[in-house]
């Protein structure tokens, strides 16, 4: 049996959903930038916002964090209205803007200090959380450093931090892993991870990143042009692809043949050496009900088939397969 997602058990319980959107939108002029979204999120789930730029994610996260009000509809963050008790919602948020937002003549410190500060967190912990948050982001060596001689994924890593210090019950996150190096990032989706499975915190992410999005998040919200247009974990949005993956192992020296097969028998499939292995080859995009007459046209042309695998669709693959090929 499916295990049900945050919402779901939120609802079961009789918890109040986090965040919830009733027909929320946002018009700029003529141009409707976010469209009558629909959207719960409870407690302890992470929620990735996907879409291409300007499918209206980081106009949603505004709206539920009260900077922006709804041209129509309504949002509940805490049972409480954004644009209302803009206030009480941010006291309890913790942000992370498409621009960081660093004072750049301030130390790393002083950055944490000010945000600790304007956030009311206890005096009598505040130092030690800061060098928690510091050791945490791997930047206590720079702590009394200007923000401004930092690069890109140090300054993004102090951002991160900044979120985090006053240990916000709910975090909306904007490209968390923008300008990170493989260690930052891993770093950071092991603390999004901790977060929501001890902490209980909930999360926002809006993305660019489908391995983040695939490895960390509970739930996966897919806007195009200001509508909703999938909802699910990333597994259920996988099971809804009318095509799938397949991995072939094939004789020795025999991928780059098998390949040819691939693409004559469905020239819309793409067929590369599987990374995980010699002598394997993942073909995607491979229509429903193909199998039987690929393994068939492969054995024809010679190809030792030793194996015939279906492989889990990637969140890649049905982004792609929602916004099309050629977007």
């Amino acid at each position: 049996m499916k295990s049900p997602g945050a919402s779901e058990a939120a609802s079961a319980s009789g918890a109040a959903p986090v965040v919830v959107a009733r027909g929320l939108t946002r018009r700029f002029g003529d141009k409707v930038a976010v469209d009558g979204l629909d959207l719960e999120v409870g407690r302890g789930e992470l929620c990735a916002l996907l879409g291409h730029n300007g499918a209206g994610k980081t106009t949603t996260l505004r709206m539920l964090a009260g900077v922006l009000a709804p041209s129509a509809g309504e949002a509940r963050v805490f049972g409480l209205s954004p644009v209302e008790d803009g206030p009480a919602v941010r006291s309890r948020l913790g942000v992370l803007p498409e621009h960081h937002g660093l004072e750049e003549r301030l130390t790393a410190r002083q950055n944490l200090r000010y945000a600790a500060e304007l956030y009311g967190y206890p005096e009598e912990r505040l130092a030690g959380r800061v060098e928690e948050m510091l050791e945490r982001f791997g930047l206590l060596d720079v702590g009394d450093e200007k923000a401004g001689v930092f690069s890109r994924g140090m300054k993004q890593r102090l951002a991160l931090a900044r979120a985090l210090l006053h240990e916000p019950e709910l975090l909306f996150l904007d490209e968390p892993t923008a300008g990170l190096d493989p260690i930052a990032s891993r770093q950071v989706t092991e603390t999004l991870r901790e977060l929501s499975a001890g902490g209980g915190r909930t999360a926002l992410i809006c993305t660019h990143d489908l391995t983040l999005a695939q490895r960390v998040c509970d739930r996966v919200v897919v806007m195009r042009r200001g509508r909703l247009v999938a909802l699910g974990s990333p597994r259920e949005l996988a099971e809804r692809l009318p095509h799938g993956r397949l991995l072939l192992g094939v004789g020795e020296g025999q991928v780059e043949m098998a390949a040819q097969v691939v693409r004559g028998v469905a020239p819309e499939a793409a067929a590369e050496p599987s990374p995980d292995g010699a002598g394997e080859l993942l073909v995607t995009r491979l229509p429903a009900g193909a199998t039987p007459a690929l393994v068939a046209a492969l054995v024809g042309a010679g190809v030792d088939v030793h194996r015939v695998e279906p492989a889990q669709a990637t969140l890649e693959d049905v982004y792609f397969g929602l916004y099309g090929e050629a977007a």
